[in-house]
């Protein structure tokens, strides 16, 4: 089954399952559906970032510092978190990624989905799916920084940066 025929649940505004659709249709008709963003670091702390596939149906050979993807029909945000961060890093026996908190993504033009921000932490080495990654590294906070305005980054995954900067700075005081 390619990645466009995968079925997925549509949402309405209050994240509610109002229908299914095949995951290239709700793109192609902007059907609000569910993803995870999973933040990952390593044991010295440093994020996993990596530059997408350029056969990636959504966001092709943009960089990205979150693992994840859509929530499939059916399926919880915690075991599509857990799912979608094993198969990106190619790793088995991740611990369950924490929940931290749930926002609506909507770009402007029409693409639009509910939004699990996670984080986790692999001390497991690497193996990413080349399907999904062309390159990858873990990098420290302020390498991500200086890149910010250097790369194309998936602009999903910078919404979900600046809200996950925003909830550290709440929550650290």
């Amino acid at each position: 089954m390619s990645p466009a025929d995968e079925i997925l649940d549509i949402v309405d505004e209050h994240d509610q399952v109002i229908g299914q659709s095949p995951r290239g249709e709700a793109y192609a008709r902007g059907l609000r559906h569910r993803a995870v963003f999973v933040q990952t670091r390593d044991a010295q702390g440093r994020v996993f970032v990596h530059r997408r596939t350029p056969t990636k149906l959504v966001f092709p050979s943009l960089y990205d510092m979150f693992v994840g993807g859509v929530v499939g029909a059916g399926e919880s945000y915690d075991e599509a978190a857990l799912r979608e961060a094993e198969e990106e890093l190619g790793v088995t026996g991740l611990p369950q990624p924490g929940f931290l908190f749930k926002f609506l993504y909507d770009d402007g033009a029409g693409q639009t989905w509910w939004s699990a921000v996670y984080e986790v932490r692999c001390e497991l080495p690497v193996s990413p799916q080349v399907e999904e990654v062309d390159w990858h590294a873990f990098l420290e906070e302020g390498e991500i920084v200086r890149r910010l305005n250097e790369w194309e980054w998936v602009p999903d995954g910078l919404a979900a940066y600046e809200r996950l900067k925003e909830y550290h700075s709440k929550t650290a005081g």
